[in-house]
């Protein structure tokens, strides 16, 4: 018998890195500041009435060609060996696994995220998720940057929710994604998953899990301590935690706790069915 699947979602800047990925390595190696990067990048996206996603990859485009830099993939991988992830983060993937196992279900780790795929693929963590889904870029027949593959704004990080409930993870499969299927027959029930990000940009994903009966949980630095805590007043999330994936943390017991009782429903509810049938 299959066991059950539980759905571990995190957006990842701020989440389970420090801060913007590109701020690492990418935006150095244009001899910027951060703060001078992603003005240009909303100064330009403003005046375009373009999205803000879509600005700032045209802008990583055009900054590097103004600098003589070569954009390609490897050196967006590059640029994710630099990133500083949270304490525990590394460990956190075996460690929930393992425990999720011993309640007798499967957890699948997921990245929804509006950074860069490549850079998370250099990030040394890339192997633990079961898909990211992230901005990407398509590269031309010398290996550059040509034009965005994917662009995961914050109100379109929903449908890969959808994608994971339904089990259709090729982004290029809208067919599949959005042919009616019945509750029971989805890979991932909402009531499956957990969704951890950092503050408004993760918003949709959160109030897609308050209202399907998932759970959504909000971690902070000291900086962002207090926005988190307004999702928390206003009902966006479920629980907040300082950004920790030690074993000792609040975090870990918590999401351990959540594995648990999802874990506990599933038998619930097959002995439920169970009955059912034979009663018929």
């Amino acid at each position: 018998m299959e066991r059950p699947i539980i759905a571990v979602m995190y957006d990842f800047d701020k989440t389970l890195c420090t801060k913007d990925m590109q701020d690492y390595g990418f935006i150095p190696d244009l001899d910027m500041q951060p703060s001078e990067f992603w003005q240009r990048a909303n100064d330009f996206g403003s005046a375009a009435e373009m999205d803000g996603v879509l600005a700032y990859l045209y802008t990583m485009i055009e900054e590097c060609r103004r600098k003589g830099i070569s954009l390609t993939r490897e050196k967006l991988i590059g640029n994710g060996r630099g990133i500083e992830l949270f304490p525990g983060v590394r460990e956190w993937f075996e460690r929930i696994n393992l425990y999720g196992a011993a309640q007798g279900v499967q957890v699948e780790h997921y990245v929804i995220s509006s950074g860069l795929k490549e850079i998370i693929e250099g990030s040394g963590i890339a192997d633990k998720f079961t898909k990211i889904f992230a901005c990407e870029f398509l590269y031309n027949e010398n290996g550059e940057a040509l034009w965005p593959k994917t662009a995961v704004n914050y109100t379109n990080k929903t449908q890969f929710v959808y994608r994971i409930n339904k089990g259709v993870l090729d982004i290029s499969n809208d067919t599949d994604l959005n042919r009616s299927m019945p509750d029971d027959s989805k890979r991932v029930p909402f009531t499956n998953m957990i969704y951890i990000g950092d503050g408004l940009s993760d918003v949709p994903c959160m109030k897609m899990m308050k209202a399907y009966g998932g759970c959504a949980i909000a971690v902070y630095q000291d900086s962002n301590r207090e926005k988190v805590e307004e999702l928390l007043r206003g009902d966006r999330v479920d629980f907040i935690f300082p950004a920790d994936y030690t074993k000792d943390g609040g975090l870990n017991k918590t999401v351990h706790n959540l594995i648990k009782k999802i874990a506990i429903n599933d038998e619930l509810v097959k002995e439920n069915a169970r009955q059912l049938a034979e009663l018929n």
